[in-house]
């Protein structure tokens, strides 16, 4: 049918109706869904039309449908699996994303797009202090970009040994030793699997979650061939980084490439007041974290960083005869990430950045740890409940007793539904995990949260 602009008017004047109301609702609804999986399966299991429906009514009928079974992860009382919201700037960027429906691969065929990315890649090298020739690519989230990170290290380090992996694939070549503290995140050791390395060895870990250093020297001396280590910057369950200048400068001695997932706390960077727990961050060979935690894009969006910027083009690029290239030394932006088709999910970062502001940015990283620092304190005030770790950014680890009694309490919060924190285990006890990671979470926030968390150690 051919293309007629009014025919996206109405559509799009209900879908941002519906949007808006759902975003008013975020404050006061309930955070949890209203209706399961079962009940969503039978709402939406009508037979496909056999003919055509109005583009409002679809609209409509999706907003309606899904609503019982939306997860409020932007409300300011969502403290789950370290997800963040959405910023307005970041939000509203992103409708026009899908508006221009840019497919950014190529400089040539999408510059606008590839030049506002570039722009928000060097804007976040220049906040988190690091190398400002870094590639800087948009992935779908931590765990992809923690595969770039780790392919561009694959690449190199066989490369020093004499293999060329583009070439002639893994079969044959010298086995490459990956280190990893003990608490390493599971997308880490994933990636590995995806890139035919294999398990990592763990490495002794200390009450917080950080890689020990005698340890790490002992494995380093253990270990032979080509070898990468992968660090942290901010533990899944303490918030807790790792001592990088001193692991990554034994390392190196090594020969290793040193990869830092950063999922959420690699942000801390943005602000002074983790620059002893971060000193020697940018020392690294490559990064990974997401705008979609500690910046609050909408989903998805992570960020792989490499240092070497040959190394990851090495490891990503692709050639074929109906690629236009705009400079044939100028990476484009697929070769920085897995992608050659993908949305231009690097906008929203411009965005949220540009919406920000220096100050802005540190002042959110600032506040989601002052949040998490009151939230804490407030539970820690609670007969029964225990703080398990050092707050030192966003993360909060709780017990109540006994795993069974963590449990119960854990189970009793999420069917209150006024907040959302989930279950985890770490250092071999059942625990509430919390993150907080929202913007918008304030002091009113905090404090439902600590009375949620209240009524649930009495009920359970």
């Amino acid at each position: 049918m051919p293309l007629s602009p009014e025919e996206y008017r109405e559509p799009l004047a209900h879908a941002a109706a519906h949007a808006a109301d759902w975003l008013d609702s975020l404050p006061s609804r309930r955070v949890s869904p209203r209706e399961n999986i079962g009940q969503l399966e039978s709402a939406f299991a009508m037979r496909l039309p056999e003919g055509q429906t109005d583009p409002t009514e679809v609209v409509d009928e999706l907003a309606r449908l899904a609503e019982p079974g939306l997860m409020a992860i932007g409300s300011g009382r969502f403290f789950g699996w370290v997800m963040g919201g959405a910023l307005p700037a970041a939000l509203a960027s992103d409708w026009m994303v899908s508006a221009w429906d840019q497919n950014n691969g190529l400089r040539y065929a999408t510059p606008a797009a590839a030049a506002i990315e570039e722009r928000a890649g060097a804007w976040i090298l220049d906040l988190l202090g690091l190398p400002p020739a870094s590639s800087v690519g948009f992935t779908t989230g931590g765990t992809m970009a923690n595969f770039v990170g780790l392919a561009a290290g694959r690449g190199a380090v066989l490369e020093a040994a004499g293999w060329n992996v583009n070439r002639h694939g893994l079969t044959g070549a010298p086995r490459a030793t990956v280190l990893a503290g003990a608490e390493v995140h599971s997308s880490v050791e994933l990636v590995l699997r995806y890139l035919g390395l294999g398990e990592p060895t763990l490495i002794a870990s200390d009450d917080q979650g950080r890689i020990r250093l005698d340890a790490l020297a002992d494995a380093l001396d253990a270990a032979t061939g080509p070898l990468i280590v992968a660090l942290q910057a901010g533990n899944l369950h303490s918030g807790a980084f790792d001592p990088l200048r001193e692991a990554i400068r034994m390392s190196h001695e090594h020969g290793a490439w040193v990869h830092v997932d950063g999922a959420f706390g690699l942000w801390a960077a943005a602000s002074p007041r983790w620059g002893d727990a971060l000193d020697g961050l940018e020392t690294a060979d490559s990064w990974a974290t997401d705008a979609h935690k500690t910046l609050n894009v909408p989903y998805d969006c992570g960020v792989a960083i490499v240092a070497r910027a040959g190394a990851a083009r090495s490891a990503l690029t692709s050639h074929t005869s109906y690629f236009i290239r705009d400079d044939a030394g100028v990476a484009d932006p697929m070769d920085r990430v897995p992608e050659l088709s993908r949305r231009s999910r690097g906008i929203p970062v411009w965005a949220a950045l540009r919406s920000l502001g220096r100050s802005g940015t540190v002042a959110l990283i600032e506040g989601l740890a002052g949040n998490a620092r009151s939230l804490a304190e407030g539970l820690s005030e609670i007969p029964g409940v225990e703080v398990l770790n050092d707050v030192v950014f966003t993360q909060i680890s709780v017990a109540f007793g006994s795993d069974e009694r963590t449990k119960a309490v854990t189970q009793a919060l999420i069917d209150d539904g006024a907040v959302w924190m989930s279950g985890s285990r770490w250092a071999g006890r059942e625990v509430l995990r919390i993150s907080v990671s929202n913007w918008s979470t304030d002091a009113a926030d905090v404090a439902a949260a600590i009375d949620a968390v209240a009524r649930a150690v009495a009920r359970a």
